[in-house]
């Protein structure tokens, strides 16, 4: 601290110059009372310079803070650390705490240990990365709420849809059968032709109902479990689309509640979906694979690859609801989504999860 390079003199004309035209606050700090303040730093805690010259450092700042103030004085002036950057929290003259953000290091001031520093007043920013992880915070449980209501929804529409129009279609074929077998000696009759048609225009009706209702909430996740109710979906995946997939394996015990196994299926069927819509692939294969831990889903497809940017890379952050649920529900879930893509080579999606700690293998 001897070395005269490292000291200086505030009443000397070119320092004093500089910084009372500093947009930034400076200070001195001797003793802990300050020795200097130019306009700037006085004005962020609505003094003028003489009102704080003079003064305790304790005396702008809040009394929860002042020993951890003054041991990050002693820390500069000491040598332990000399030079420190943070954010301190100061004493604004209507009573309102400001944060400042402060750099100083220590040199000597007419010929002792002081502390020289230089302040930016940030409060306004932070009550702005505040608001903006409130907002956050408020998006994901929104989020969350969202899809839980939207998977109450689809659970009470699959119910109806099966139970009361699929019985409804049943009860219709069955009038139907009926009005079949009192025409089955006349194979001519115009009413047994109709009757046919509308037969199979039925059969047809109960198929699709079933589909829809598998779609909304898939029986086999209920009741068989995640791998297997995927292989069922890619079964007729395959069928309607064209494309061909590989499942390895079909079958693996998942130790996952039924809202967790929920949560990943949709995960997974968002993937295809995506894949259906957009990728024009021919192939797609589904890895799944869980060991003690957690649980690994991969969807590879050999289709066009994600949007494109200006610059020709793909830009997987394009809007895209179905990306933001994914990756929602891959949040909620307690793990992580990976999307890799390159223009031509096709998308690879990864979603690792953590199994369910009162389950067993």
């Amino acid at each position: 601290m001897s070395d005269s390079s490292h000291e200086f003199d505030i009443t000397s004309i070119p320092f004093r110059g500089l910084v009372e035209q500093a947009l930034a606050g400076v200070y001195i700090i001797q003793d802990e009372v300050f020795q200097y303040v130019n306009a700037t730093w006085a004005a962020m805690t609505g003094y003028l310079p003489e009102q704080l010259i003079g003064q305790p450092v304790s005396r702008f700042v809040p009394p929860d803070d002042v020993a951890e103030v003054s041991a990050r004085y002693h820390r500069r002036v000491s040598g332990v650390e000399p030079s420190m950057r943070f954010v301190v929290r100061g004493l604004h003259r209507d009573g309102s705490i400001v944060f400042i953000d402060v750099h100083g290091m220590a040199l000597e001031y007419r010929g002792r240990p002081a502390v020289v520093g230089v302040g930016i007043e940030v409060t306004e920013q932070l009550e702005q990365t505040r608001q903006l992880r409130e907002s956050r915070q408020q998006y994901q449980k929104l989020a969350v709420y969202l899809i839980a209501a939207r998977e109450r929804q689809r659970s009470a529409y699959a119910r109806e849809v099966h139970d009361v129009l699929g019985g409804l279609l049943t009860s219709m074929k069955l009038n139907v059968g009926r009005i079949l077998r009192r025409t089955e000696h006349d194979a001519q009759s115009e009413i047994r032709e109709i009757a046919d048609d509308l037969n199979g225009l039925l059969q047809e009706a109960i198929n699709n109902v079933r589909e829809i209702s598998e779609s909304l909430h898939p029986q086999a996740l209920e009741y068989l479990g995640l791998a297997t109710a995927m292989a069922s979906y890619l079964e007729r995946f395959e069928t309607r689309s064209g494309i061909r997939v590989t499942m390895q394996p079909k079958e693996l015990h998942i130790p996952l509640s039924s809202s967790r196994a929920t949560m990943a299926y949709r995960i997974f069927q968002e993937a295809m979906t995506n894949i259906a819509r957009h990728a024009q692939a021919t192939e797609v294969t589904v890895l799944v694979a869980c060991d003690a831990e957690s649980l690994r889903v991969e969807v590879r497809d050999n289709g066009s690859g994600m949007p494109l940017r200006a610059n020709a890379t793909p830009d997987l952050n394009a809007p895209c609801f179905g990306i933001l649920s994914m990756k929602e529900r891959a949040r909620e879930l307690g793990g992580t989504l990976d999307i890799g893509s390159a223009p031509g080579q096709g998308t690879r999606i990864v979603l690792i999860a953590p199994l369910d700690a009162n389950e067993d293998l």
